[in-house]
């Protein structure tokens, strides 16, 4: 891919993932967020953060299809520090909005509140991965163990998806969507590496 079209493709990543934040900001200043300002801010960056990441774990198994979509995987580290962004923005949502900084309130929340406690796990999986995005990083970890932490994606996902499932109210559907697709991919993930595993072996076996 010429350095050119990478370019181009990468600032419309950055228009594309900024976006949400953008609308936000315009609401702010508007005055246009609705009722409910606060929760149109936790809903804007929580839905932000998940899309954003079945994203992330599509990028692996679509590349995989073939190899004139290797250059995707140029853009897992940017589109990964993204879920991060909204991942944090949401958090802070609830630290500086919900909880006023509160730490007893916010104490109170994790002990009681189960979908804060999934929240919370999500954020802390997503922090060593966030951490160790730089090139730095894998030279000094190795790239064994920089592929065994940010497994921890999987279980980030799950927690997340568990965190928007109790918080809705129940019966309330529309969680189904993300987790449908979160599923599908994270199914698809390992799927895809065992089927690419077998064709080297039969190529070798040949």
């Amino acid at each position: 891919m010429k350095r050119s079209t990478l370019i181009l493709l990468k600032a419309f990543v950055w228009i594309a993932c900024l976006g949400p934040l953008a609308n936000l900001l315009w609401g702010a200043f508007t005055n246009s967020l609705g009722p409910d300002p606060t929760a149109e801010i936790a809903n804007t960056t929580g839905l932000s953060a998940l899309w954003i990441l079945a994203i992330t774990l599509a990028i692996s198994p679509v590349r995989r299809l073939s190899t004139h979509l290797a250059w995707l995987i140029k853009f897992r580290r940017l589109v990964g520090l993204f879920v991060f962004f909204y991942g944090t923005l949401h958090m802070l949502t609830w630290v500086a909005l919900y909880s006023n900084f509160s730490v007893t309130a916010m104490l109170d929340d994790v002990t009681k509140r189960r979908f804060i406690l999934m929240g919370m796990a999500t954020w802390l999986l997503l922090l060593p991965l966030a951490l160790t995005s730089t090139n730095w990083a894998i030279r000094k970890m190795g790239g064994r163990h920089w592929s065994r932490l940010h497994m921890l994606i999987y279980p980030a996902s799950l927690c997340a998806m568990a965190h928007y499932w109790w918080k809705v109210k129940t019966g309330v559907p529309s969680p189904i969507p993300c987790t449908l697709v979160l599923l599908a991919l994270l199914l698809a993930r390992p799927a895809t590496a065992w089927m690419e595993k077998r064709r080297k072996a039969r190529a070798m076996a040949v």
